[in-house]
């Protein structure tokens, strides 16, 4: 990629940030995160529609981050997802203030519903057999989206603690898919 361009994209991306930090979404106009990226509006129409579809790209970004961040995704297995339970968490954890930022106030609930997508998607590549069984899905947006919801609920508890009690109960629901994939 062009130099050039890519410092644009990482002046608007900064600019969205800072903006963003600040107030919500919808509060945002792409007038001041011009004037805050020192570029004309243009050039912003010509990387993205407008604010929401650059929100969307962060929100992407953000979440294709944390997964690449989970260390030795491909080698987990089902029998070891309280591993995989563990380095999601971590992975999560590490992004807390890019994800404070970009998935503040109503856009809350898309981190918790990308993550689901995205992570099903790794498991699906391992496991393709699970992406048409209702019963699985179901187990697996509930490990993802309730581990989300507890960090977001639980907001002072402590990193251990939270990663801890994950683990654990994923431990407990770990029966549910390995005896009906052994079946």
């Amino acid at each position: 990629m062009d130099l050039r361009l890519e410092k644009t994209k990482k002046a608007i991306r900064n600019a969205f940030i800072e903006l963003r930090a600040k107030k919500p979404l919808e509060k945002i106009t792409v007038k001041e995160l011009c004037a805050l990226a020192c570029i004309h509006k243009s050039t912003f129409y010509s990387h993205y529609e407008d604010i929401y579809a650059l929100s969307d790209a962060m929100e992407q970004e953000t979440v294709s981050s944390i997964i690449s961040s989970i260390d030795h995704l491909k080698d987990y297995t089902v029998d070891r997802s309280d591993e995989f339970s563990r380095e999601f968490c971590l992975a999560f954890m590490s992004q807390i203030s890019l994800i404070t930022i970009v998935f503040s106030g109503k856009e809350q609930n898309h981190l918790g519903n990308r993550l689901d997508c995205e992570l099903k998607k790794v498991i699906f590549r391992k496991y393709p057999e699970f992406e048409h069984d209702t019963e699985k899905n179901i187990l697996l947006s509930y490990c993802i989206q309730g581990a989300y919801h507890a960090y977001l609920n639980n907001p002072d508890a402590d990193p251990d603690t939270m990663v801890r009690t994950i683990e654990k109960i994923v431990q407990c629901l770990q029966p549910l898919v390995t005896t009906e994939r052994d079946s």
